[in-house]
């Protein structure tokens, strides 16, 4: 969990910048400072010494996220390398399958989209590159669970709260440890309408040397299209595994860490 007091000028400047995910790309004065829970004055203030440092741009409506958080984010490296050697995997997997493909990293018990390739029939869909979803309710994030170092223990016996966002979602911990044994078997994790409506994905691991998931793949489609998740699956798993080699033979020492 991140450690930085939020009432602190770091925390609150953080508290500001967060504000604009998930959400609209423009936000006005009063909206940034009830999303960050702070006084419009406040607001207004760290926004404008924000903006002084290219971090925020002030528009006619708002505020906007500037320039520099772009330029700071492409300079991620352990994200930027994943990136560039997956986007060839990528590009191959949506060419097989005419539906959207997606970059996945765990972070902060959270599934953090590193790339997305969506085409033009760009399906409608919750997540977005940059953008962050739950764990248990989506493919990449049970296949991240399910071989991350301690199988998910962990994340499971601190008791989280399994929040609903379909009719489908799982809720209760004993079916999400069942549903991670699964996922272990199979090296496959699938998502039947859970982050979603209409929506339907099946995730496999990239894994280092240890066997632990560095990185995950999916193949997401609407559930009223022509292919099945059960016809995805090999080449998900496919391009991720191939994806696994390149990066253990670019970088041996990365991939074992």
């Amino acid at each position: 969990m991140r450690s930085t007091d939020p009432d602190s000028v770091i925390g609150r400047a953080f508290r500001l910048l967060d504000a604009f995910r998930p959400g609209p790309a423009e936000l006005t004065l009063d909206q940034l400072a009830s999303r960050c829970g702070l006084a419009r004055s406040t607001a207004h203030r760290l926004a404008g010494q924000l903006a002084r440092q290219g971090a925020l741009q002030q528009t006619d409506g708002g505020w906007r996220l500037g320039t520099r958080i772009f330029e700071l984010g492409q300079m991620v490296s352990p994200q930027r390398r994943l990136r560039e050697l997956a986007l060839p995997h990528m590009q191959d997997l949506f060419v097989a399958t005419g539906e959207t493909v997606q970059l996945a990293v765990a972070d902060d018990n959270e599934v953090l989209y590193i790339e997305i390739i969506s085409g033009h029939r760009k399906v409608p869909s919750p997540s977005r590159r940059g953008g962050r979803m739950p764990l248990h309710c989506t493919a990449l994030g049970k296949v991240l669970l399910a071989f991350s170092g301690d199988g998910g223990q962990s994340y499971l016996a601190g008791e989280p709260v399994l929040a609903p966002r379909t009719p489908s979602t799982i809720v209760e911990l004993s079916t999400l440890r069942r549903e991670l044994h699964h996922v272990r078997h199979e090296q496959l994790a699938y998502d039947h309408e859970e982050a979603a409506a209409g929506l339907m994905c099946v995730a496999a691991p990239l894994l280092n040397g240890q066997g632990i998931a560095t990185a995950a793949m999916s193949v997401s489609m609407p559930t009223c299209g022509s292919l099945t998740l059960a016809a995805v699956a090999p080449a998900v798993r496919t391009a991720t595994r191939a994806l696994g080699r390149e990066l253990a033979r670019a970088s041996p020492i990365a991939s074992r860490a």
